[in-house]
Parts: structure tokens; C-alpha cells; sequence
């Protein structure tokens, strides 16, 4: 079951009816911190300013596109129905009409980008690539700023991504396809 929106005058009588619900329902709430739950574990947020740099490097490149086509670029909220994990990519690229949600479907989103810290760098390469996959966000795209490579990753299944382009060491350009159709600078990463 996915969380469900719920307004402030909701929030007073609000009854769990599951675990993933509650929890989800939860993290919301949280005043003052971003957080996500990875595989049942809730994770604060708290991105480097070098880990900021690359989102927003990725952010003005993408920006004209994204305008064009009637969608938004941010950080919001993506869920993972059936499962508990709720999670807060660097950079999404999303339909404009759905941005009044709460949360989103990786399938509903045109490319998720995340880029890897220290403390999180093998679930964003391993655990958030599958999970996204499974639930059909067309592109991913992995900046990992240790690696220093970045990967774009196509063809989402329940298996995995069928496409693997990468990994590229940073100041490579990676080709986002449409309907990006860009070719992305990695330098200064």
C-alpha cells in the first residue's frame, strides 16, 4: 500500500493501517529534515556542497529541455509502493501536471539522477539502481563522485536495467537520450 496524502485535518485523526503506511506517513512529518527510507532504514539527508555542485551542474545543463517539454527538475519525494522505501533522488525530471503530488512513481518521472556520498555511495549504486528498475523509471542516471565515472542507465525491467551506458570518467560527455536528446558535460563534477 502507498502512502496516502493527508491534509492537516486529517493528520489529527490519522490511524495506521499497515506498517509501510505508518512509516512512510511518518518521514513526512519530520520537522526541519529531509529524510528517505532505503530498505526499511530512514536516512537523513545532509548533501556536501560538492555533492550539491554536481545536481546543480546537471540542473542547468537539463533546465532548457525540461522547460520545453512541460515537466520540472527537483528533489521530491519518490515512492516505492508495496515496499518500504521512500526516496528523495539529487534531481528528478517529472510531468508538470503531477507536481501537486505528494509523492511520485519512478515510472511517472523522465530521468532520476542520484549522486553518491561517502555514506551512501553502494546504495545508490547497487540498491536504488534495481529498486528504480523494477519500478520503470525510464532513465537513471549515477553520478559517483568517488568512482569519479558517471553511468546512465535505460530499459528499466524487474530484473534490472537492460541498457548499461558507462561507467564514464568525469569531463566524458554522456548522451541523455530523447527526449532529452543532450549530450550532458561531466566536467567539474
Amino acid at each position: 500500500m502507498s502512502a496516502q496524502p493527508h491534509s492537516n485535518a486529517q493528520a489529527h485523526s490519522y490511524t495506521a493501517d499497515d506498517p509501510e503506511t505508518a512509516l512512510k506517513y511518518a518521514i513526512q512529518h519530520i520537522e526541519g529534515d529531509r529524510v528517505q527510507i532505503v530498505e526499511g532504514v530512514i536516512e537523513p539527508l545532509s548533501p556536501t556542497w560538492g555533492h550539491e555542485k554536481a545536481a546543480a551542474k546537471i540542473r542547468k545543463q537539463i533546465e532548457p529541455i525540461v522547460e520545453k517539454l512541460g515537466c520540472l527538475s527537483g528533489g521530491g519525494n519518490i515512492d516505492l509502493p508495496g515496499t518500504s522505501n521512500w526516496y528523495v533522488p539529487d534531481v528528478a525530471v517529472v510531468p508538470e501536471h503531477l507536481a501537486d503530488q505528494d509523492a511520485l512513481l519512478p515510472n511517472q518521472t523522465l530521468l532520476i539522477v542520484e549522486v553518491t556520498s561517502e555514506s551512501n555511495g553502494d546504495t545508490d549504486r547497487t540498491v536504488k539502481r534495481r529498486r528504480y528498475a523494477e519500478f520503470g523509471a525510464p532513465l537513471y542516471l549515477l553520478v559517483d563522485r568517488q568512482e569519479r565515472t558517471c553511468t546512465l542507465y535505460a530499459g528499466p525491467g524487474e530484473l534490472g536495467y537492460t541498457r548499461v551506458d558507462g561507467p564514464h570518467p568525469f569531463g566524458t560527455p554522456v548522451e541523455l537520450p530523447e527526449p532529452f536528446d543532450l549530450e550532458l558535460d561531466t566536467s567539474g563534477f
